[in-house]
């Protein structure tokens, strides 16, 4: 962790709701005049596409686990090396991995493929990073002890099978009975790496549908935010801080279900990203301290 260079990670599976958590940076940095450097959880998956098709290849044969939730299938290390020196000195090395054409043509590459290692800018005021791994831990790797402010945004289990079902049959072309052997491969690596991060966040979204998601394998569309609820629980270092009247009077329809949670309509989850998170962004980077003051906001 650094008070010169501080790093605010936002980890979730796709699909989670990182997308809204990015759009509300974005807004957060553009207020305040902020230049961070984005670093994107893809970025560090240890094979490019056509090399994941054929590891998984392999590794079925080997009877070994591989997937993109878990250490075979990531660059934890580099991740951390990362996060350390840019906490320490604001530099480091990031790259990008090219999803589709339009991100590819600029370096003349094919979609699925990394762009070159290149060096961060100088003069950033943070590091935002945005994927599956921000507080990844794997042996002595553990990369969530160099995060600063850590935001975990999930959906209950049933709603973000839901939605991987969704996205890789209609926009992917996947068939349905594969995305479920994706997710049944996977399943080790998501209990292993992926929820034990959401004990460690700051500050945890959990997405909970109104409607019934019993039998996720069945659902013939996607809860939207108006049927969905969003559970905000505040982890031990900043609970104490948060003024609960404030949010409670700004979010409408918002009520406390614990000492350290308050559940809010999901249609206000954008809002509640910026109303919470700014305040403690700001004194960040302007104080290098994690508080929530509400003259922040």
């Amino acid at each position: 962790m650094s008070k010169k260079h501080p790093i605010v990670a936002v980890t979730g599976s796709s699909g989670a709701g990182t997308s809204t958590v990015k759009t509300a940076m974005q807004h957060i940095y553009r207020r305040n005049g902020y230049k961070p450097v984005v670093v994107e959880g893809d970025s560090f998956h240890k094979y490019e596409r056509k090399q994941m098709g054929q590891a998984l290849i392999q590794a079925e044969r080997l009877g070994q686990v591989l997937s993109h939730f878990g250490a075979s299938g990531n660059e934890f290390g580099k991740l951390e090396e990362l996060f350390k020196q840019y906490g320490e000195s604001g530099s480091g090395k990031n790259r990008k991995y090219l999803h589709n054409d339009l991100e590819a043509a600029p370096y003349k590459q094919d979609p699925g493929t990394f762009s070159p290692w290149e060096n961060i800018e100088d003069g950033t005021d943070f590091l935002f990073y945005e994927g599956l791994h921000g507080a990844a831990k794997d042996g002595e790797i553990d990369v969530g002890k160099h995060v600063d402010l850590l935001i975990g945004v999930t959906p209950i289990v049933n709603l973000e099978w839901i939605q991987k079902i969704h996205r890789d049959t209609q926009e992917r072309g996947y068939a349905a009975d594969k995305v479920t052997d994706t997710i049944l491969r996977r399943m080790h690596d998501y209990v292993h790496y992926m929820t034990p991060q959401y004990t460690h966040t700051h500050i945890n979204f959990q997405r909970v549908p109104l409607v019934d998601t019993s039998n996720p394998f069945i659902a013939r569309d996607i809860p939207t935010m108006d049927e969905s609820l969003v559970v905000i629980r505040f982890g031990t270092k900043i609970y104490r801080q948060i003024d609960y009247s404030y949010l409670l009077d700004m979010l409408n329809g918002s009520f406390m279900s614990r000492k350290n949670t308050i559940v809010i309509p999901g249609g206000k989850m954008g809002f509640a990203l910026e109303t919470i998170i700014e305040p403690l962004i700001k004194n960040l980077v302007e104080t290098g301290e994690l508080e929530w003051r509400k003259e922040y906001v």
